[in-house]
């Protein structure tokens, strides 16, 4: 009978390195601009000119591709083109770190010493709360959208954590993301492997480059290809794969308004950062409709936030559908399902209204912001009692 359970025994750095050692062939790529040691690059307006296009499809394929069966990390080059949205988004995060140094002096990481970096947990809401102009301006980006569908499909939830490496910030030691790389061995081996690959697939981590950043600030360490390991949930603790990592793993300098997308299977690891100013990056973090987020998001209030700024850049022209769509899929929950279903029984078909249908409707016949949130908060009562 073939094993389903693994524990740390089984781990092998001999078919770790195997699978490390492929290399990318970049007609495997024909939308990319070029690879560059080993990670696949994309320019942001290439992608852009072909949203909504014939090609977006095959582009969706390719980019699953790259995260899946390819090296599983890529780079959008000018994924943010406008400076003053990266800009105005820092001093906004900056204000919003400076507040909380009044109420708590350090705050726990997942792979860093307290206190260590600046870290904003939860920074997708305290971001549309403090300023949801500057908020909806940022992701607006349908590029957000386009790569979470590739990976995840419709539906997607995305949250945020900002993370700012002061000089001297010390290197991470290599890991795996969310869910079973925050886990210890004893409890990662409770689930079957096939669980173990599942949860790869269920969750997108993404970075947006706020500052320009040289080797020198400590670039995200990458090892290609390292994500199609079975047993890395396993094995990234191990003092041998952590010194192949140390001796194999990439890094590629960024510019303030790239991003960089990768399984989170893949490991990976903050470096140093010997400059003598900050780096910042705005950390993504994009779950499946059909799997559990990390933070809990007020996404009613949320929504009630942008709802206002949405029907007057409808009124007046001032974001494009794809733009408007973009925002929709960061803040609202798109999924059916789990609902009260007594309260909340499909009126249509099998499945009951979601909020993103709601807000569509209510952005394409123009209601008033006073019968969008009374609708809104009856649908959240139904939903949740």
């Amino acid at each position: 009978m073939q094993r389903h359970f693994f524990d740390v025994d089984d781990i092998k750095l001999s078919e770790f390195a195997s699978l490390c050692s492929q290399s990318v062939n970049a007609e495997d790529y024909p939308f990319s601009a070029e690879v560059q040691q080993k990670v696949v690059i994309y320019e942001g307006d290439r992608i852009r000119s072909l949203l909504g296009a014939e090609q977006a499809q095959d582009l969706k394929t390719e980019l699953h591709h790259c995260l899946k069966d390819g090296p599983g990390v890529l780079v959008i080059s000018k994924a943010f083109p406008d400076f003053h949205v990266i800009d105005r988004a820092t001093e906004v995060f900056k204000e919003i770190i400076a507040g909380e140094k009044n109420i708590t002096e350090s705050r726990g990481d997942h792979f860093a010493k307290p206190g260590e970096n600046e870290r904003i947990w939860n920074a997708l809401q305290k971001f549309c709360e403090r300023d949801k102009k500057a908020f909806v301006d940022y992701y607006n980006n349908p590029i957000l959208s386009f790569i979470s569908e590739a990976w995840l499909g419709p539906f997607f939830q995305l949250t945020s954590q900002v993370n700012i490496i002061k000089p001297g910030g010390q290197a991470q030691l290599p890991h795996r993301d969310y869910h079973l790389g925050f886990q210890d061995d004893s409890f990662v081996a409770e689930f079957p492997i096939a669980s173990q690959i599942f949860t790869q697939l269920l969750t997108l981590q993404g970075a947006v480059v706020h500052t320009d950043m040289n080797t020198s600030s400590g670039p995200t360490l990458l090892l290609p290809f390292s994500q199609q390991y079975p047993l890395g949930y396993l094995a990234w603790r191990d003092s041998d794969f952590i010194d192949y990592f140390q001796h194999n793993a990439v890094q590629l300098p960024l510019n303030k308004g790239d991003a960089v997308f990768f399984s989170p299977a893949l490991f990976h690891a903050g470096g140093n950062n010997t400059e003598s100013s900050d780096r910042i990056a705005n950390l993504l973090q994009v779950s499946s409709a059909f799997g559990k987020p990390m933070e809990s998001v007020d996404r009613t209030k949320m929504t009630k936030l942008i709802y206002p700024l949405l029907l007057s850049g409808k009124q007046n022209k001032l974001f494009s559908p794809e733009e408007t769509k973009s925002v929709c899929a960061v803040v609202v929950d798109g999924y059916s399902f789990p609902t009260n279903l007594d309260l909340d029984s499909p009126l249509a078909g099998s499945t009951p209204e979601t909020v993103q249908s709601l807000i569509e409707r209510a952005l394409n016949e123009e209601w008033s912001v006073d019968r969008f949130c009374d609708c809104l908060d009856e649908t959240t009562k139904r939903r949740l009692a």
